[in-house]
């Protein structure tokens, strides 16, 4: 299978996820514990079926990093599954793609990386399509919708900060990464869950139980080895272009097969959230001739 072909599969898997977290009558809490449980297993089987050995030398020395990105990832699913409970797929899945906008903002604390005129143009624009969004689905509708977008802005912060700790983890990458992520993730779940929701997956009728497997194994263990591997055959630009087919996946699901509408101001602002985050994933105008280099400065 090409790269290609495999970052496009699993970015449409990626965009199916809220139809499958909607069929499961349990707390997000729990949907993200079983989530990151089956998906371990799902990668160990994947490990072991490519004969490939965790290096457990070099996890030792980012353990302590990859712990903590392992936890801001349950909660960002919590968050994530959340805001789909609040508010339409498509307004929570727009104001998770807020993320890349959140990374743009604090690489320049975090790295002493100097923001160019073509990210602080991008930042400001999606910022006013998030508004847009805020603005109609938000205060002036219900407060479901505006607690489903500040879920969604939580998810996205939480998403930031994996991508952000990510870049200070150095010798663990791709599946071995989110394996242990996931533990991580497990470890904290566990208890938390037990000293709040409990644990009720014996609730679960042959539907949800169905959902919460397919969730697991194909949009989470199957998908992120898809993911994973393509990477390391595409340019870092082609894989940013693919991975908004998640979004545009979960926005037409949300129109076409829930019936959730959207008001022409909020489709305006989420055009301007997508479009002016992937616009600066690309090396395109007069930009790019001028500002070349200039984040590493």
């Amino acid at each position: 299978m090409s790269a290609k072909l495999k970052i496009i599969m699993s970015m449409t898997v990626f965009g199916t996820l809220a139809l499958f977290v909607k069929n499961i009558s349990l707390a997000p809490e729990e949907i993200a514990l079983f989530r990151a449980l089956i998906a371990s297993v799902a990668i160990i089987l994947y490990k072991a079926l490519i004969a490939e050995k965790l290096l457990l030398g070099q996890i030792k020395k980012e353990l302590p990093i990859l712990f903590i990105s392992g936890a801001a990832m349950a909660f960002n699913w919590i968050f994530l599954f959340k805001a789909y409970h609040y508010t339409s797929v498509s307004i929570a899945t727009l104001s998770y793609y807020f993320a890349p906008v959140i990374v743009m903002i604090a690489s320049p604390i975090l790295f002493k990386e100097m923001l160019s005129r073509k990210q602080i143009i991008c930042f400001i624009m999606a910022t006013i399509g998030l508004v847009m969004i805020i603005g109609v689905s938000g205060i002036n509708q219900s407060y479901g919708n505006f607690t489903g977008i500040a879920f969604g802005l939580a998810a996205a912060a939480l998403y930031a900060t994996v991508i952000l700790l990510n870049k200070y983890i150095k010798s663990v990458t791709g599946i071995d990464r989110t394996l242990i992520q996931f533990f991580a993730a497990i470890i904290i779940l566990l208890p938390y869950i037990y000293l709040t929701t409990g644990i009720h997956i014996t609730s679960l009728d042959r539907w949800g139980l169905f959902n919460l497997l397919f969730l697991g194994m194909v949009h989470t263990g199957i998908t992120y080895c898809l993911y994973f591997s393509s990477l390391k055959d595409l340019k870092g630009q082609e894989a940013a272009i693919f991975s908004y087919i998640d979004p545009l996946v979960a926005i037409i699901i949300s129109v076409m097969v829930l019936n959730e509408s959207m008001d022409l101001v909020q489709i305006i602002g989420g055009l301007m959230i997508l479009g002016f985050t992937l616009f600066n994933e690309l090396n395109v105008g007069v930009f790019t001739s001028k500002n070349k280099g200039r984040t590493s400065e």
